[in-house]
């Protein structure tokens, strides 16, 4: 945290007496692992001697991308969700004073799960869970769509496709680099974006990783801070790239279970027909986006502005970004 614990402590202490007019203390405060947009941390806590533990969620030095939510407007959108009965931890307190504790943070419930990709697809334990999760990720995900997105949310300027095939080319500019690959899929994703008669509002990174998971399936979604309007077929295809199936390669849905029975729930439970060369089309254009992102992430360590070893290596990540997109390519009939 860059705050040594006591002042942090005092810190915390103090803007929670301010938000609730009880006494509180702070008795622990741990990090999160995984996440390399976030600084997260549990939180044991009493106030007036009721015991809570909740998670605190808080800006870094620098920004995954420009068009992430601030954390007044991830809060807002939690918020939106939970009202409207989406499986979302409950926010709590949010604080948009940098001179709190270094940059902005919000405080929502914790929920009890796993939320690390390798564990979930992996983890004995979880078996049942995974033979849940696609019809309660279909169902969520139903749910999210029918969100009515706030007024702060970004809209889609052209079709969706066309801009995240933009958001692209603008990364790739703003880093100075030129790449063959890159250039060909983007090309080709351009000529071949699908149109979006209906744009919703869209969790925009939902995905294996950032779903909490305990032994009864889905317990929470998390992460909203790439919330957007855009095209629903989006999160049909993110969920299932390669990358998001944690070394459980053949299982198409983040190495959990096939991709059709998934597809067949979300339209069981949102109405729409959905179209599998589009959703085949978003899980394609997911690998160039998140290629580029990898880059991006490798940027913020290289410059100097936020060294981390994590941040360093999802530059390599690239490549396999790369290899997948233009394997897809071809699968696609290039």
């Amino acid at each position: 945290m860059n705050i040594p614990f006591e002042e942090f402590r005092q810190r915390l202490e103090g803007f929670l007496i301010r938000q609730t007019g009880k006494d509180v203390k702070i008795e622990s405060a741990v990090p999160l692992a995984g996440g390399a947009s976030r600084d997260m941390w549990v939180i044991e806590l009493s106030i007036e001697r009721s015991h809570q533990k909740l998670v605190l969620r808080r800006d870094t030095p620098t920004t995954m991308h420009e068009q992430a939510l601030t954390r007044a407007q991830e809060f807002a959108v939690m918020q939106v969700a939970f009202e409207r009965g989406v499986r979302v931890a409950r926010p709590r307190w949010l604080c948009d004073d940098p001179s709190v504790l270094g940059g902005a943070f919000f405080l929502m419930d914790h929920v009890e799960g796993v939320a690390i990709g390798r564990k979930v697809v992996q983890m004995p334990e979880l078996a049942a869970a995974r033979d849940l999760l696609p019809e309660q990720m279909a169902q969520q995900l139903a749910l999210i769509h029918s969100l009515e997105p706030p007024d702060f949310l970004p809209r889609p300027s052209r079709t969706p496709a066309q801009d995240a095939i933009h958001y692209c080319y603008t990364v790739l500019n703003n880093l100075g680099v030129s790449n063959p690959a890159f250039e060909l899929a983007l090309r080709w994703a351009d000529q071949h974006a699908p149109p979006c008669d209906q744009p919703t509002f869209v969790h925009g990174d939902f995905r294996i990783g950032n779903l909490i998971v305990n032994p009864q399936g889905l317990a929470a979604v998390a992460d909203w801070e790439f919330a957007h309007v855009g095209d629903p077929l989006e999160e049909l295809g993110y969920p299932c790239m390669r990358d998001w199936r944690f070394g459980v390669g053949h299982l198409r849905l983040g190495g959990i279970a096939e991709r059709e029975p998934f597809l067949q729930a979300y339209e069981r439970h949102s109405g729409r027909k959905v179209d599998r060369t589009a959703v085949d089309f978003w899980e394609f254009l997911g690998n160039v986006r998140w290629g580029v992102i990898c880059l991006a992430q490798a940027n913020r360590h290289l410059s100097g502005r936020e060294p981390s070893v994590e941040l360093a290596s999802l530059g390599r990540r690239s490549a396999e970004m790369q290899l997948e997109m233009l394997r897809l390519m071809r699968q696609m009939g290039i």
